[in-house]
């Protein structure tokens, strides 16, 4: 840290969050097999298998790591969830793009990433992850969305009602400007602008969320977590057992093509994983197993 330069108060709560994106991992991880242990399809029910992967660095100092779970199953096509927490420095091409790196540009990230790909195409995709980083300043970022293969239908809307309601009450119970603020956020941030169309159903999204109070804005991370925890398995057990025909799953293969689109075009997760040297396969654990373009 450069002379002159205090440390931020989320330097002292480095273990602490690594600590939570931990403990709300292993909390998905049992709720997601669970859910598999529920359903009464022919296919085996998933268990995550678990992946430990370290960071490289030039210097061979220690750039941490991350665990990558990986699950598939009968309900759960593939879903991973990951954890990492790294260190580093960013490149010179990349420092002026984070708060406090032009004055240093050594970092530390911890955090939680999520995407699941259903099996069945009347269960909505989602994605969900939250962070901590702290330069020679500190931040949340994070949120979570939902995507419908088919968003027009009653089935889909009532399920985007119950994913916006869950995210809405962890934001009031913060901030009563937090959930349009962050809804706008989601809805400008997963935007595919070469379709013009939205990824999904939208959800909630902020980075660089320090609003004074790094005590609070830790809290209201974990109460987004908790929400998503809620309303998310709640959905996939009110669709898992619908019916559904091969012309569901075709329409489901190309509604996956547009997760890749932004995935690999727009993401600012994937160009910062890349831009830091994190592990590939993790990096791209998003993408779904089978995908088709029309």
């Amino acid at each position: 840290m450069p002379e002159n330069f205090s440390l931020p108060p989320h330097e002292a709560m480095k273990q602490a969050a690594r600590a939570w994106f931990e403990t709300l991992r292993d909390r998905i991880c049992a709720e997601f097999e669970a859910i598999e242990d529920e359903c009464t399809t022919s296919r085996p029910a998933g268990r995550f298998e678990r992946s430990a992967w370290s960071r490289p660095t030039e210097d061979g100092s220690d750039g941490g790591g991350g665990v990558m779970s990986v699950l598939r199953g009968r309900v759960f096509e593939k879903v991973g969830v990951n954890v990492s927490t790294v260190t580093g420095e960013f490149s010179p091409g990349f420092r002026a793009q984070i708060p406090g790196a032009a004055e240093d540009p050594r970092f530390w990230a911890s955090g939680i990433s999520l995407v699941a790909h259903m099996q069945s195409p009347k269960v909505p995709a989602a994605h969900f992850n939250t962070r901590m980083l702290v330069t020679t300043k500190g931040w949340f970022g994070g949120g979570g969305d939902l995507t419908p293969m088919r968003p027009e239908t009653p089935e889909a809307r009532e399920d985007a009602a119950d994913f916006h309601a869950a995210f809405r009450a962890a934001c009031d119970r913060h901030d009563s400007s937090y959930y349009e603020t962050f809804k706008a956020w989601c809805d400008r941030y997963f935007y595919l602008p070469h379709r013009q169309e939205p990824r999904g159903a939208g959800g909630i999204f902020f980075d660089q969320h320090a609003s004074g109070d790094a005590e609070a804005d830790f809290a209201f991370v974990r109460d987004v977590g908790a929400a998503f925890l809620a309303a998310y398995p709640r959905i996939i057990r009110r669709r898992m057992a619908a019916p559904w025909t091969q012309e569901d799953r075709d329409h489901q293969l190309v509604r996956r093509g547009r997760y890749v689109e932004f995935n690999l075009l727009h993401d600012r997760g994937t160009i910062f994983g890349l831009q830091t040297g994190g592990n590939v396969e993790a990096i791209l654990m998003s993408l779904p197993p089978e995908v088709r373009w029309p």
